[in-house]
């Protein structure tokens, strides 16, 4: 995918489903490099509950980027 989501025309044509936060349709994760992205972004300005939500929606998406316990 890879487009441009600071664009509100992109961000709106996707599904809520491709974002880590979608009632409030933040962290946008419709691929992997956009799901990585969403974590650093989270780290530096989410709550900690957010960065909680946003870890398990990007870790159920993608199981690659599965933290080591």
């Amino acid at each position: 995918m890879t487009k441009d989501l600071s664009d509100g025309k992109n961000r709106k044509n996707l599904k809520k489903s491709s974002f880590a936060l979608p009632d409030r349709e933040k962290y946008p994760i419709p691929d992997l490099e956009h799901a990585r992205n969403a974590l650093a972004r989270v780290a530096q300005h989410g709550t900690s509950a957010e960065q909680k939500k946003v870890r398990a929606a990007v870790e159920k998406k993608y199981p690659s980027l599965k933290k080591d316990s």
